[in-house]
């Protein structure tokens, strides 16, 4: 038993927990709220799946340690982006499963309409959304 008398968790029901606070988003979705200036799409993907894999133009790249210092609004190492608790911020990590733990940090510091990508990036791919290919990988035919 962890401290409290509760049992601990395991990460599925974890993550059912977590997702059942705020509706999460579809890549057309995310793609869409974009494009109108509604969402900021932040890529936590780390830098060999963005290497492998590519990124989604437009997107915020900030590393999933560095997340809640970069989005804080309050915070004195953020990104100009993040300049309002109001801010919609679409977590993006490779399949959807860390964004969701991200999102639900950024409540915590206040950004209520944080959210994640369903799938993650390889969801978005998947749909036939815009990806900047790296130089020196073949796209795909």
């Amino acid at each position: 038993m962890s401290a409290g008398g509760e049992q601990p968790v395991g990460i599925d029901e974890l993550l059912d927990r977590v997702r059942a606070t705020y509706a999460r988003v579809e890549p057309r979705e995310a793609y869409e709220a974009a494009r109108s200036g509604e969402a900021l799409l932040v890529d936590i993907r780390y830098a060999a799946l963005r290497e492998r894999d590519g990124l989604i133009p437009g997107a915020l790249v900030v590393e999933r340690n560095e997340l809640e210092w970069r989005l804080d609004p309050r915070g004195s190492h953020r990104l100009p982006e993040a300049d309002s608790h109001d801010l919609r911020v679409v977590v993006i990590c490779n399949e959807g499963y860390a964004s969701s733990l991200a999102a639900e940090s950024l409540h915590r510091l206040g950004l209520h309409r944080a959210t994640d990508l369903t799938g993650g990036f390889q969801a978005w791919r998947a749909a036939g959304l815009p990806v900047t290919v790296p130089e020196g990988v073949p796209e795909e035919q």
